[in-house]
């Protein structure tokens, strides 16, 4: 069984996530112990317990994720570890899919992503602004429409191609807006504010690469044993200093990832394309990009537990 794993990003993050899984799994319980060592806070209880306002705080939600997409890692790698054949994540999820990949350990992983959770917060704070779903399709690009309302209120660009009908705007409020006034107008459905911290992969995050290039700098970063699909080109990365580059990059770059799934599917036809983490935001926006693509999910133990078998 051809596997490729998937990793979600913000967003997903709810309390209890992981609970199971570590009370189930002696691999997974290690993953989160380890992770609470390498911060010196107990990331774990936040994890399965909440409060969900505090889990969804930027610099907890990243490390949050990642942790747990570890722990289901950590808890299927001897059945399904020989057979992946590349990874990909969404946003904060593709530095989850380096340390699948093993190009970084698990608290040099959890380290990274927390400080890059600490930067982008900060970056909201100098340069605010905010990100808006569009849902439905328009007679107009999504780069006209930005164009234009960048000239009219200020700067907008498209941050996340999740899927066909389905895009994310980031920059500056005024902008936000005027760009979601003319996708209403150009036959979207809906245009809806989302509740984050900042103008994420939009020209307002610069400020936070410098402190992420430090970071990576200190971790350990080697080659990844198998393509990780980068999301500012939707292209296999195999070597360390391009995965670092294009993290960096990443930052104030859209999301292509209508084009990675694509870009998988036709490489990779036959594999599962395996959700790793909580919830199933990914694998609904691959049914949505490659409707023939077979998908499963696993952030429960109930889930661990199927795809062992289905493994097996």
């Amino acid at each position: 069984m051809d596997v490729v794993l998937l990793f979600p990003g913000q967003g997903s993050q709810k309390p209890g996530m992981g609970k199971d899984v570590a009370e189930a799994y002696a691999a997974a319980r290690d993953v989160f112990a380890r992770a609470d060592a390498a911060l010196g806070t107990s990331l774990s209880t936040l994890c399965f317990e909440g409060p969900a306002e505090e889990l969804t705080l930027t610099h907890n939600a990243q490390p949050a994720l990642l942790t747990h997409g570890a722990a289901v890692w950590a808890a299927t790698r001897d059945v399904i570890g020989a057979n992946v054949l590349a990874a990909a994540g969404h946003s904060l999820g593709e530095l989850t899919a380096y340390h699948a990949s093993g190009a970084m350990g698990l608290e040099d992983a959890v380290r990274v992503v927390r400080r890059r959770g600490e930067l982008m917060y900060q970056s909201g704070l100098e340069r605010p602004g905010v990100m808006a779903a569009i849902l439905g399709d328009t007679n107009r690009s999504a780069e006209e429409i930005c164009a234009q309302a960048t000239e009219e209120a200020g700067t907008v660009v498209p941050a996340n191609y999740n899927c066909p009908g389905q895009l994310v705007l980031s920059g500056v409020t005024a902008g936000v807006e005027r760009a979601m006034e003319l996708c209403k107008e150009a036959g979207a459905k809906r245009a809806i504010k989302l509740n984050v911290s900042g103008a994420f992969h939009s020209p307002l995050m610069e400020s936070a690469v410098g402190g992420l290039s430090e970071a990576l700098d200190q971790a350990d970063f080697s080659d990844p044993h198998f393509a990780v699909y980068a999301n500012v080109n939707a292209e296999p990365v195999l070597t360390a200093d391009r995965a670092k580059e294009l993290l960096l990059q990443q930052l104030s770059s859209p999301v292509r990832w209508t084009d990675e799934i694509l870009a998988m599917a036709q490489r990779y036809p036959e594999a599962l394309f395996v959700e790793m983490g909580p919830g199933n935001v990914l694998s609904g926006l691959v049914k949505k990009i490659a409707p023939n693509v077979k998908t499963a999910t696993c952030g429960t133990a109930a889930e661990v537990a199927q795809l062992r078998e289905r493994a097996a």
